[in-house]
């Protein structure tokens, strides 16, 4: 199989536009049309779909996609073996990743990367509501969660922990809350899936944090929306110490429940499908991030800070 043309269709389905494509490749848009049109009469299917306003994938070009990116790896690979692969790294990334964190942990480090690394184009998609990896043709997703999808493999950036946060103002304004059950009187603040959350304590003692017990809740998709309103004063919510440690800090905010955290065994991953090959660009970003990122946040979980509200 000629892995230019594969080289191309990956491309392709990166920026749908087979001109785009073309060009970095340095192949007139005539020559890139009828690379992939040899290339998919070789495979017996249609990878993309054209038409005079856009390109897009096939059904059956996302399934050759990954397949694709393996033919490209396994060259690259084997260049390297022989000391004959070039140190570019070069392509588009495409990156999900929780808009929070992003914004307080990726965003300001973005511009070492690209200049270590000025031929990687970086298409972010950056949400507190997840995208699906495989459906959206992401390389890459940053995800606070158990590692338990079996579709997906990674790497552990770092440890996380949440604890219950609120303002010292509605705390002085509201009910004691001394105990799990105290919750049920005050206003809490939730994701807007509106599930009950379990907590556990040092002696393994469980309790849950259910919005659907509370007199009163706001509902929120956006975690720093959800930070800030609990800063205000609106109640009571769940939060990231990565998120929180600086106004725990200073005062603004105060742990609720010092003894209890979320029950559930969370971490920050670093994740793709497990049917695509970690390629050099997937792989130094992947590499840059947890050196820039991960130690300071593993430090974060065994920080003073957190250390002396856990006491």
């Amino acid at each position: 199989m000629d892995t230019e043309s594969v080289r191309l269709f990956v491309l392709c389905a990166e920026k749908l536009n087979i001109s785009a494509a073309g060009r970095e490749l340095g192949m007139a848009p005539a020559v890139a049309s009828a690379r992939l049109a040899k290339l998919e009469k070789r495979l017996g299917a249609d990878l993309l779909r054209r038409s005079t306003r856009k390109v897009s994938l096939s059904l059956e070009g996302a399934d050759f996609l990954p397949f694709a990116k393996e033919i490209l790896a396994q060259e690259d690979a084997a260049l390297a073996a022989l000391g004959m692969v070039t140190p570019t790294v070069s392509g588009t990334l495409r990156f999900a990743a929780p808009s929070t964190f992003a914004q307080n942990y990726i965003a300001p480090i973005l511009p070492k990367f690209l200049t270590m690394y000025p031929d990687i184009t970086l298409d972010l998609r950056l949400s507190d509501t997840q995208f699906d990896l495989i459906e959206g043709s992401f390389d890459l997703a940053l995800r606070n969660l158990e590692m338990s999808d079996s579709s997906l493999k990674g790497r552990k950036l770092a440890d996380d922990l949440r604890v219950l946060c609120a303002s010292p103002a509605y705390l002085a304004d509201h009910a004691p809350l001394e105990n799990p059950s105290d919750l049920a009187r005050h206003r809490l603040i939730a994701f807007k899936d509106f599930s009950a959350r379990g907590l556990v304590n040092r002696e393994g003692e469980k309790a849950q944090f259910d919005p659907k017990l509370a007199p009163s809740c706001l509902l929120c998709d956006d975690g720093q929306s959800q930070k800030i309103a609990t800063m205000a004063g609106a109640g009571v919510s769940i939060n990231s110490m990565w998120s929180v440690h600086r106004e725990l800090a200073n005062g603004s905010l105060v742990r609720v429940l010092p003894e209890y955290r979320l029950d559930q065994d969370t971490a920050l991953w670093l994740v793709y499908p497990k049917s695509n090959v970690l390629t050099a660009k997937v792989r130094v970003f992947v590499d840059f991030l947890l050196d820039e990122i991960g130690g300071t946040l593993s430090d974060l979980v065994r920080s003073d800070v957190i250390r002396v509200y856990d006491q």
